[in-house]
């Protein structure tokens, strides 16, 4: 069974409530603050139940995932900043938390379950007095395939979004004729801050970076796109169709991630590969789809098999681009910051760069476990140079990319 509780419900709950809804409606217009020491996550007779307490009442839906089992929580909205998720578990039963904003005017709560429980009641009561609200869910043991087969996100999850819109073909390669259109991709965000070392968010890192990237583009007579332009996630699958929207020339994700074992520092970019390099690019790879489902993206979807060999064929045209436009940004960089990681240019399978008719990279631009590599990211002259080799790259490569282009329709 699902539970949700739609704006308008919400409102009209609010309007029985009593004398004090116009106060109320008020103190609404500023975020909802949980309180860590009165909330908690906890063994409940044979099930768990999630209480949390919020410092006033906000729409909100939960509902359950499967491919890891996990609970979400959508509010609207509920500032998680300075609260750790992971502090309220107090059961076995909930393997890890996450929360944070999750877009514009929404945030989000995920539990990754030990197993498959099913939601049996959600409810957020209110306090009269003090104008406080308490939401508790409890969930029990369900049957694994009855789990997986009520485990999706409610047509209200969608925030009330119009239907898709029919999308353009895809635009006329590049032929040096017109600008060049560049989406950026600072990933991670909001409720996914990715790595995190000395007290330093990849996923603000990124943005920053992403934000000059995008202005020495412009100066460079360039349209570049970002993908996002503040604090808030976006799930892999929606980072490509933003790139497809913008009908882009070229797709760069940005990161700098993190190693719990070992030691390493310097950049590297990536291009899409089924069988990566290396274990350790596998397991990069494995981690960023991993970061997205821990947000609580649904992933179960399996693409249809003509589509992908529709896909393959496209990707025999642009996995090439995509592999020219990488050489030309290793050199790049190693042009203007000198030293890369030993190995600059290794290939995994990242969701992220799967669009098959936009040529795409993902560019680690260094580890933030690397004292050395935190030191250049926060760096301003660092990025400059960083900055300035990946936009003579992207115009070294679009210029051969062109006259590729003139040769082939000849």
């Amino acid at each position: 069974m699902r539970f949700s509780l739609s704006i308008l419900r919400f409102v009209a709950l609010l309007s029985v409530l009593g004398g004090a809804a116009p106060a109320l409606a008020q103190e609404m217009t500023a975020l909802a603050r949980p309180d860590p020491a009165a909330s908690r996550v906890a063994d409940s007779g044979v099930g768990i139940a999630l209480i949390l307490d919020l410092s006033q009442p906000v729409p909100y839906q939960v509902y359950t995932l499967d491919n890891p089992p996990r609970l979400v929580a959508d509010f609207r909205e509920v500032d998680w900043r300075g609260t750790d998720p992971a502090a309220l578990i107090a059961t076995g039963r909930v393997l890890a938390a996450r929360a944070g904003a999750v877009r514009p005017g929404w945030s989000r709560l995920v539990l990754e379950l030990g197993g498959p429980l099913g939601i049996e009641t959600a409810e957020m009561a209110r306090d009269r007095a003090t104008g406080r609200a308490l939401l508790s869910v409890r969930l029990a043991p369900v049957d694994p395939d009855a789990f997986a087969t009520s485990a999706r996100p409610p047509a209200s999850a969608l925030w009330g979004l119009p239907p898709p819109e029919e999308l353009a073909p895809p635009q006329r390669r590049q032929d040096g004729t017109r600008p060049l259109r560049v989406v950026l991709d600072p990933g991670h965000g909001g409720i996914d801050p990715g790595a995190e070392r000395g007290g330093l968010r990849e996923s603000d890192l990124m943005l920053t970076f992403a934000r000059e990237l995008s202005e020495a583009l412009i100066r460079a007579g360039h349209e570049p796109v970002l993908t996002r332009d503040s604090d808030h996630f976006v799930p892999l699958e929606t980072r490509i169709d933003i790139a497809r929207a913008a009908r882009a020339d070229l797709f760069i994700s940005l990161h700098a991630d993190a190693l719990a074992d070992g030691q390493a520092s310097g950049g590297t970019v990536y291009t899409l590969s089924e069988t990566a390099s290396d274990k350790a690019s596998a397991l990069l790879a494995e981690r960023h789809d991993r970061d997205a489902l821990l947000a609580g993206v649904d992933l179960t979807d399996k693409d249809d098999e003509i589509a992908t060999v529709l896909m393959d064929i496209a990707r025999t045209e642009t996995a090439p681009r995509a592999d020219r436009l990488a050489d030309a940004i290793v050199a790049g960089l190693q042009t203007h910051v000198g030293s890369l990681h030993k190995r600059p240019r290794l290939s995994a399978g990242f969701s992220v760069l799967k669009s098959p008719d936009i040529p795409s990279v993902l560019v680690e631009l260094g580890f933030l476990s690397s004292e050395r590599d935190r030191r250049n990211l926060v760096s301003p002259e660092w990025r400059a140079r960083a900055i300035a080799g990946i936009v003579g790259a992207i115009g070294e490569w679009a210029a051969e990319d062109a006259a590729q282009a003139v040769l082939l329709r000849r």
